[in-house]
């Protein structure tokens, strides 16, 4: 038996035939889009329903980061690649978070058994656990093309078969929900980097985290400026940036002491609007490690494939006269990062920490500690 897509062109069927546990397809889960399309598939994921933001990563792997990044909180996942779980879930030190944000998973074809050294679990297991709903045997391709072509949707996973209200995630402060309560401090060294942790990856504080540092992370909305420290990173972070007005009020602060700051994700957005600048929505954002990005070395371009996870972008005509675009992305030409003329203050919209990869970008930390023991001395 084939699952059924029910589209804005009326009911056809999907393009493959889906044979999964025991030979018998059981639709048992519902995607419904905002815009009359309807996905049929079965769960592999908690029995339950959620609502959200229907989004598509063209990533070939890292199910276990995305899942378990903050800045998915409130997004349904929808996965292009064909084969997704095969490779399981490894134990929690691996994760970018202590569980997952995502409000649901979809994908074509589901691995039940998997294989991998560092494995611990199935993903059907992790996500069940995490109360989290998940569909397979659905044409992803086709939900992907309809994102695109109409950009990012409202959708609800229904475990009744019934569609229920639709809720916009983005209309409440998503950083408010996933940003740590307290400040905590990591570390010992002479060397003081504040983390202004919007919902930051795992990641980016293991990339901080090295001889020598002592590193403060604080609350999205924490008065940083109180602290005395050498250096501030802007995590990444879910949702829509122009809600955070306490975050963009304090690193409006952090200018005047003109310390080395660098920005990721969220974190170049929140900088952009300290500085005066203002940001937009992305028809469908960027969602994937392949993201390829471009910035001007010596004279010479030179493109990086990047890690990325970002629903809005800086509107490059508002940045002020002594800020300048870094980096472009290749294929839309959006802004991907940005930077001071004459400060040490730089911010990138994709993930220089990468987890789950690639790593062509990781030597922007390692500047950043250099522009932080420059300054330490003058």
């Amino acid at each position: 038996m084939r699952s059924l897509y029910l589209g804005f062109n009326g009911l056809r069927e999907n393009s493959r035939k889906y044979l999964p546990r025991g030979g018998i397809f059981v639709s048992d889960m519902k995607l419904y889009l905002e815009d009359g399309s309807v996905f049929e598939g079965e769960s592999f994921g908690a029995n339950v329903s959620a609502t959200g933001e229907a989004v598509f990563t063209t990533g070939m792997v890292g199910y276990v980061e995305s899942l378990s990044d903050p800045s998915y909180t409130g997004q349904i996942l929808v996965c292009t690649y064909p084969l997704v779980g095969n490779y399981g879930v490894p134990d929690e030190k691996f994760f970018e978070s202590a569980k997952i944000h995502a409000a649901g998973l979809i994908v074509s074809e589901y691995s039940e058994n998997y294989s991998h050294h560092s494995a611990k679990q199935s993903l059907s297991a992790w996500l069940k656990k995490n109360k989290v709903p998940a569909i397979t045997g659905v044409d992803t391709r086709a939900i992907t093309k309809i994102l695109r072509e109409r950009g990012v949707m409202l959708g609800q996973i229904s475990h009744t078969g019934k569609k229920g209200k639709f809720i916009d995630p983005n209309k409440e402060n998503l950083v408010a929900k996933v940003s740590p309560a307290k400040k905590t401090v990591h570390g010992k060294g002479d060397t003081t980097i504040v983390l202004v942790d919007c919902g930051a990856k795992e990641n980016i504080a293991r990339s901080l985290l090295r001889e020598g540092v002592r590193l403060i992370r604080v609350p999205w909305n924490y008065d940083f400026t109180q602290e005395a420290y050498d250096g501030v990173v802007i995590s990444n972070g879910p949702g829509d940036p122009s809600v955070c007005g306490e975050a963009v009020e304090n690193i409006r602060k952090a200018f005047a002491s003109e310390k080395p700051m660098l920005g990721i994700c969220l974190g170049t957005q929140l900088m952009a609007l300290a500085a005066g600048a203002s940001t937009y929505k992305l028809k469908y954002g960027h969602r994937s490690q392949n993201q390829p990005c471009s910035t001007v070395i010596g004279g010479v371009t030179r493109t990086y494939i990047t890690s990325q996870n970002h629903g809005y972008a800086i509107d490059p005509n508002t940045l002020p006269k002594d800020w300048t675009v870094w980096f472009t992305n290749a294929n839309d030409g959006s802004v991907e990062g940005i930077r001071h003329k004459t400060k040490k203050w730089r911010s990138v919209q994709f993930h220089p920490e990468a987890a789950p990869g690639p790593t062509d970008t990781r030597f922007l930390f390692d500047d950043f500690m250099k522009d932080v023991a420059k300054s330490k001395k003058t």
